[in-house]
């Protein structure tokens, strides 16, 4: 489980990498001023800039508001991946970051498969999800992989494992890796936990660790020495049915893997509820009706 301090360093991370890309642009742009400009006003301007550019702007990070910050989302380019789709960004504060919240998936081979998401293990990755839930982004969307560690893959609305949000967010709760066996010991003494356990749900991160919406369940145990998957929480209902769609046949996909279901598997909808003691699960502030996005 990541501590308060890891995710603190990681947004830290976040933040210096913003900065650093605003700092570049900045340059260029005062490069190109200077360039049309007269030697004394040149001068005036690069010394101007140079305070600019160093970050005389740009806030003392001890008082900066943004410090206070939960999350923070990385801007993804739609020009650099045209599989991406703009539906905005999750709001960075007032997130919850304890609890559980209930995320509940029904496609067409079955009962609804109902997840428990962890959320104070996996807070951004919750509160991601819980967004792009209120916008239907899974809604009539192709799982589309059997992978061979025995997972349903999922979360791309473009079928092709390049698909995701306009954003991504680091991994926050990592499993630890399998030790590696001892040659020498015996079965039982070398059994190990098992790293991602039946009906684990984990975020599938592209590269490893920069993660969007895809998201793996996996049908049967499977143990790692090194986990590449944030586990975002487990399978409460519906491995009846997570049983049956690990039965499909699968032929190969494009790049002559064969991993892709011969049967369509489709996610109908997904949404995300907040647990409350007593009551059904009530629909997340995600739910609320998107804002007007530029592509």
């Amino acid at each position: 489980m990541a501590s308060s301090r890891d995710r603190q360093r990681k947004l830290a991370r976040a933040k210096y990498d913003r900065q650093q890309a605003r700092r570049a642009e900045r340059e260029h742009r005062n490069r190109r001023i200077t360039a049309g400009v007269g030697a004394s006003l040149a001068v005036l301007l690069i010394a101007g800039g140079g305070a600019w550019i160093g970050g005389a702007f740009d806030g003392d990070p001890e008082t900066d508001t943004s410090a206070s910050d939960t999350c923070l989302w990385t801007p993804l380019s739609t020009e650099g991946n045209p599989s991406l789709k703009n539906v905005g960004e999750p709001p960075t504060k007032d997130i919850p970051e304890t609890g559980t919240e209930t995320m509940t998936i029904t496609t067409d081979k079955g009962a609804p498969i109902v997840v428990s998401i962890d959320v104070a293990a996996s807070t951004c990755a919750a509160a991601s999800f819980s967004y792009l839930s209120g916008r239907q982004f899974f809604d009539n969307t192709e799982c589309h992989e059997l992978t061979a560690e025995g997972a349903l893959h999922c979360g791309d609305p473009t079928g092709t494992g390049l698909g995701g949000p306009t954003y991504s967010y680091y991994s926050e709760n990592d499993p630890a890796g399998a030790p590696a066996p001892d040659p020498s010991a015996s079965a039982a003494a070398t059994a190990t936990e098992v790293t991602y356990p039946k009906g684990t749900v984990a975020l599938f991160g592209n590269p490893k660790g920069v993660n969007g919406s895809q998201f793996l369940i996996f049908h049967k145990d499977f143990t790692s020495a090194d986990p590449q998957y944030s586990i975002l929480g487990k399978v409460t209902g519906g491995l009846d049915t997570l049983a049956a769609i690990a039965k499909i046949p699968t032929v190969e996909n494009d790049a002559g893997e064969k991993v892709k279901p011969k049967d369509k598997i489709t996610v109908k909808t997904l949404t995300v509820g907040t647990d409350t003691a007593g009551t059904a699960p009530t629909a997340s502030a995600g739910a609320a009706p998107a804002a007007s996005v530029q592509s």
